[in-house]
């Protein structure tokens, strides 16, 4: 009996058209039409990550975090055209990982140099702090120097010229996850040389 009723849930969640399951989420926050949804459109969502995040795991996990943010939007909205509604949703919320992972590796390379960029933003420096800015940026640039040729290369693509990691991959040839390895590795190698640097001084 379990195993018809089912059937017949299913036959009615495929035979229904995507107004009506978007009707019976607005009214009642059905999960089983949700699911049907996704049955339909998850490889779209998928698709639309994949482009923008590069990574298949990456994209996966973003589409079940698209899917949870439909189970509370589609109670508060009526959406017409469901794929294009879903295509924008999706991009934005790839855009805004992308944002977020550059802001936090920008910050974290913030930690290495964040001494050279707080001099710089003395306004009117004097001949001293002026001096000590030029040492700080001597130090930098000999840290970037002593790093292997593929980490120096990454790090200065990402970091200076504010490339993304696609990017960097792109012109330097290297495969995207050696790209982030070859950037992990080359910030802590530059922490560890300008305290070392540091510690000497």
């Amino acid at each position: 009996m379990f195993f018809v009723l089912a059937a017949l849930l299913h036959s009615r969640l495929a035979s229904a058209t995507e107004e009506e399951l978007l009707k019976a989420i607005r009214a009642e926050g059905d999960m089983q039409c949700l699911g049907e949804l996704y049955r339909r459109f998850g490889h779209l969502a998928y698709g639309v990550c994949l482009k923008y995040l590069k990574d298949r795991e990456l994209a996966q996990d973003a589409v079940m975090e698209v899917w949870e943010k439909l189970a509370v939007e589609l109670r508060k909205r009526e959406v017409e055209k469901f794929s294009a509604w879903l295509h924008v949703l999706t991009r934005n919320h790839c855009l805004m990982q992308l944002r977020a992972a550059k802001s936090k590796a920008t910050d974290s390379f913030s930690e290495i140099n964040g001494h050279v960029v707080e001099s710089a933003m003395v306004e009117h420096p004097t001949s001293e702090e002026g001096d000590q800015l030029e040492n700080k940026l001597q130090q930098l640039e000999a840290a970037i120097a002593s790093l292997p040729d593929e980490q120096k290369s990454c790090i200065k693509l990402f970091f200076l010229e504010k490339k993304s990691y696609q990017q960097v991959a792109e012109l330097t040839g290297y495969d995207l996850k050696k790209v982030k390895s070859y950037i992990q590795n080359g910030k802590r190698n530059l922490k560890n040389a300008l305290q070392r640097h540091h510690e000497e001084g």
